[in-house]
């Protein structure tokens, strides 16, 4: 399985390990490590987690208020957003393919 991110969602989770490492020094890794096993996990398990609508799905992390959501291209995974669940709900609607 294939794993891409819309540009958008590079920017979410470049932002978010800034944020952290702002916070606390080595955070940032933390929540990076946090991102990559939730990737693992959609990649073993790709219709396992919540449907957000037709074509999309929610992951989230364990340990941050932070999800993943993605939707399934054949054999690849499209990361539309890293998402701070504590944002406005749907901040990324307008991406979805």
């Amino acid at each position: 399985m294939r794993i891409t991110f819309l540009d958008e969602a590079k920017l979410e989770l470049d932002e978010a390990i800034e944020f952290y490492n702002d916070e606390s020094d080595g955070l940032g890794s933390v929540f990076l490590q946090e991102v990559l096993n939730a990737i693992e996990r959609i990649a073993n398990f790709p219709n396992a987690w919540h449907p957000l609508s037709k074509n999309t799905r929610r992951c989230q992390t364990r340990r941050f208020p932070y999800g993943l959501i993605y939707t399934q291209l054949n054999d690849t995974i499209l990361i539309i957003s890293v998402s701070n669940l504590h944002r406005k709900p749907n901040h990324w609607d307008d991406r979805k393919k």
